[in-house]
């Protein structure tokens, strides 16, 4: 039977999936999907489109025209074709928003809202499809936290027709009516958002080329207290590369981690009893009439296993877009330790989570022997995976997860692999031979020993819900202030191909320090870490940068980012010249 609390710990974990799979880049992204006035349109007329904006639950964004000037806007573009005039932009009423530490509320636009634009079509635009590109830049919030701003790009598709049509999506443009209209050319300005010099024109190209002649010895992010960030640079002085279980290690060794604890987890009490009784039921072993036949059908259920957990792994890790959008969220990595809580206190006997029953073969004996059962049993297996593997598979696709948003794309086969892992046994069992340990008490310390690890990682969600909790409002100001203090008293450049550039003649290595406005881990890095005297000593060969990723949606902060895997701000990258060595 499947306790209340399992039950609970599954609801949870399908919230949590859904939650990841609605960000990207470290930000909650929104659904847009644009709306035309009409399936026909005549030339030298004027019509309507709309873009309905949807996002998460729980989350805003903050409207064109923010009370506060720190924050970003809500900004609607259209990039009118030839013949197109964009005549006005629709923007809904915004609401008041309470915000806590804020002195007035916010005007915000709710999770979901219409805006759009009135566009005239001149008499020459010619009979046939036309399409309108349009950008809709926003910034999430939610009642804690705002994160980085996104732009997303878009299409409206009008049909173009001297003939005319019918009005369509009356709802969507009813809703688009009810908004405020401002005049093309009205669209808000950006706010006056606090920014420290900017480098010369063609700085930025220029010093992307020569990143060409540096080696990258280590890359980090997020805040790091002094004996951290000296840790830091201590290993990407001397090579070592900074991991846990799966980082930094080559493919064929991930494979084999997984693949190995794939094939542990046949050793626990939630599978290695069960393996006579299912054998039983798909009638391989002893009721299989032949070794060639039993191993054909226990090669079979495993299979089944392993197809699914594949299958799902690359479901969740697919649409689940990068990493770091799951780590944005600090209810999301709160929700996981307690998910992981939840799973531990079952390996401990605590609760109870018991899906034996529902994996009964059928009523009788008919069916039996067939490799359609087989397969069935193996993938229901699978999918109500027990106390024992639902934490270690939870596990294993967040850590894909992970390493497939760094840019390693072995991690698309980890679900597939644990599975074979769990296979390996089964056409083995189902020839007969006796290829696993017998059952006994000893199984129990086996599965305290993968609760004590699930605890670990509960331990570590928790942790990083917690920072993301502290990591809320900045004062933009603040941040550029700090940045402009580093620049001109402390020896820092925010000029990327001079730094560079420095670094190739003089020999030294080179330390850049990703940030914007909007980071609050930059500011508190500037004011803490980088003012401590063993940091700043051990910092005085460095050539040191300060590189503006105001959007990291944006060419070149985009490129960039990419080129160095990071998934959020800060990110801090050490370089060092080609045919150069790093300090002692």
């Amino acid at each position: 039977m499947v306790s209340a609390a399992w039950r609970g710990a599954a609801a949870l974990a399908l919230a949590l999936t859904a939650a990841g799979s609605a960000a990207a880049q470290g930000r909650p992204k929104a659904d847009v999907v644009p709306f035309v006035a009409a399936d026909r349109v005549v030339p030298g007329t004027v019509t309507r489109l709309a873009l309905e904006v949807s996002l998460p639950e729980g989350l805003h964004v903050q409207s064109d025209q923010p009370r506060d000037a720190s924050l970003i806007p809500t900004v609607l573009s259209v990039e009118a074709p030839p013949g197109v005039t964009v005549r006005g932009i629709f923007y809904p009423h915004p609401t008041d928003f309470v915000q806590q530490g804020q002195a007035q509320p916010l005007a915000v636009f709710e999770h979901v809202f219409v805006t759009g634009a009135e566009i005239e079509l001149a008499a020459s635009v010619p009979a046939g499809e036309l399409v309108i590109p349009g950008r809709l830049r926003y910034q999430a919030c939610d009642d804690k936290v705002c994160f980085a701003p996104l732009t997303a790009p878009f299409e409206w598709r009008l049909r173009v027709d001297a003939a005319g049509g019918v009005a369509i999506n009356d709802g969507v443009f009813a809703r688009l009516a009810a908004g405020r209209r401002t005049a093309a050319g009205d669209t808000p300005a950006a706010p006056t958002r606090p920014t420290v010099p900017a480098p010369e024109a063609g700085d930025v190209e220029a010093g992307i080329a020569a990143l060409d002649r540096f080696a990258v010895l280590g890359t980090t992010g997020g805040y790091l207290s002094p004996r951290e960030f000296l840790q830091f640079v201590d290993d990407a002085e001397r090579g070592v590369q900074q991991r846990g279980l799966f980082e930094g290690r080559g493919p064929l060794a991930i494979l084999l981690i997984v693949l190995l604890g794939g094939l542990a987890l046949n050793l626990t009490p939630c599978v290695l009893p069960m393996v006579p009784i299912n054998l039983a039921i798909i009638g391989a072993g002893a009721q299989a009439g032949s070794r060639g036949r039993g191993f054909l059908l226990g090669l079979t259920y495993g299979s089944a296993m392993a197809l699914v957990y594949g299958v799902l792994g690359l479901v969740v890790i697919l649409t689940a877009g990068t990493f770091g959008t799951i780590n944005a969220s600090p209810w999301f990595n709160l929700g996981i330790a307690v998910l992981f809580v939840v799973l531990a206190l079952a390996m401990f006997d605590v609760i109870v989570i018991d899906f034996s029953a529902l994996t009964r073969g059928p009523a009788g004996s008919a069916g039996r022997g067939s490799f359609a059962l087989a397969f069935t049993m193996g993938a229901v297996a699978a999918l109500l995976a027990g106390a024992c593997v639902a934490p270690v598979v939870i596990q294993v696709v967040l850590f894909s997860s992970s390493l497939y948003a760094g840019g390693t794309a072995v991690a698309l086969a980890l679900p597939f692999v644990l599975g074979v892992g769990m296979a390996i046994p089964w056409p083995l069992a189902g020839a007969g031979i006796a290829a696993l340990p017998r059952p006994g008490p000893w199984m129990v310390r086996v599965k305290q020993a993968m609760g004590i690890l699930i605890l670990a990682t509960a331990a570590y969600y928790g942790y990083l819900a917690y920072g993301l909790f502290a990591n809320r409002w900045v004062d933009p100001a603040a941040v550029a202030s700090s940045v402009e203090a580093k620049l001109k008293s402390e020896g820092w450049t925010a000029s990327l191909a001079g730094g560079l550039a420095q670094a190739e003649r003089e020999g030294k290595p080179v330390l850049i320090d990703f940030w914007a406005t909007w980071c609050k881990n930059c500011l508190t890095m500037d004011e803490t870490t980088f003012r401590a005297g063993e940091v700043r000593t051990a910092l005085d060969g460095y050539v040191k940068i300060k590189f503006q990723a105001e959007d990291p949606d944006a060419e070149p902060a985009r490129s960039l980012m990419a080129r160095f895997k990071a998934v959020g701000l800060p990110t801090y990258v050490i370089l060092r010249p080609a045919g150069t060595s790093t300090p002692p």
